[in-house]
């Protein structure tokens, strides 16, 4: 009698398991990231306290097209790529907001 050959098949459920599991813990979740960001950045809006990609905080004071204008401080006001929001600063976040607004004590 001779030996039965495995089915090629067989050998590619592995591969394709690996590939699933991929799929179902890196690739799909970075994509619904990527979404909900999308998302925020369309949704900006005069007003709204934002962390730029930078580490810096502000306000939004208007939005220009694709660029927003940022008041960082009480005159400085600058232009930022509204790419260059990583986040909408919500009442939750502001424990990670400096206390003192970003000024410095001095003594």
């Amino acid at each position: 009698m001779m030996p039965q050959t495995p089915n090629p098949l067989v050998n590619l459920v592995p591969i394709a398991a690996i590939f699933v599991i991929f799929y179902f813990l890196l690739i799909r979740p970075q994509q619904k990231q990527q979404k909900e960001h999308e998302k925020m950045l369309e949704e900006l809006k005069k007003g709204d306290k934002i962390l730029t990609t930078g580490g810096l905080y502000g306000v939004i004071a208007g939005i220009k097209g694709e660029d927003l204008e940022v008041r960082f401080a009480e005159n400085v006001k600058l232009i930022v790529a509204r790419s260059a929001v990583a986040k909408v600063v919500s009442a939750s976040d502001k424990a990670s907001e400096p206390a003192n607004n970003g000024a410095v004590a001095t003594s």
